[in-house]
């Protein structure tokens, strides 16, 4: 006589079903589903959603923070875009310093995984990065506004002063 396995163990298999089969319960397993770093994002997160039908996500940060690699990156209390395989779409929220100025990343991809490299857009130039660069999630430090200039910023916004905005204005031009 035959007696079938899931009779035999019905919580070790459910156990093992919901656990197989269960979605991503953070943002970081949701990279990870998509063939992403985890360390895209930084430590710190303290809320995040995902929209099921159009993997449109919002993550929400204690504080703005920058977070350094080879590169500085800024992240805003919220983030948001849409998660895809090896990409992530729409981004808002993260910024990738560049000399002194801060550029918005509107897209990161991974194109080949076994090549190692992910890619950020930056709109005016891709970047690429190692991906082991964004292996686990960085620390993040509280972000000082007059350490930096943003393309998106007047310089007045950042510095508070004319004298400063029209000699960094020439500087830049």
């Amino acid at each position: 006589m035959r007696i079938p396995i899931l009779s035999l163990c019905p919580a070790l298999f459910l156990t093992f079903f919901l656990t197989a089969h269960s979605p991503p319960s953070s943002i970081y397993d949701h990279l990870k589903h998509n063939g992403l770093p985890i360390g895209l994002l930084p430590k710190g997160i303290s809320d995040f959603s995902i929209d099921p039908n159009t993997n449109r996500f919002h993550v929400n940060l204690t504080q703005p923070c920058n977070s350094e690699f080879e590169i500085q990156l800024h992240y805003d209390f919220n983030i948001s875009g849409v998660l895809s395989f090896g990409k992530i779409a729409n981004l808002s929220g993260v910024s990738q310093q560049e000399l002194f100025l801060w550029f918005p990343v509107i897209n990161i991809r991974v194109d080949d995984p076994t090549s190692g490299l992910i890619n950020f857009d930056v709109g005016v130039v891709d970047k690429q990065f190692s991906l082991s660069l964004f292996e686990i999630p960085r620390d993040c430090t509280a972000f000082d506004p007059k350490g930096s200039l943003s393309i998106s910023q007047k310089p007045s916004e950042l510095l508070g002063t004319e004298i400063v905005e029209e000699h960094l204005l020439r500087a830049i031009s």
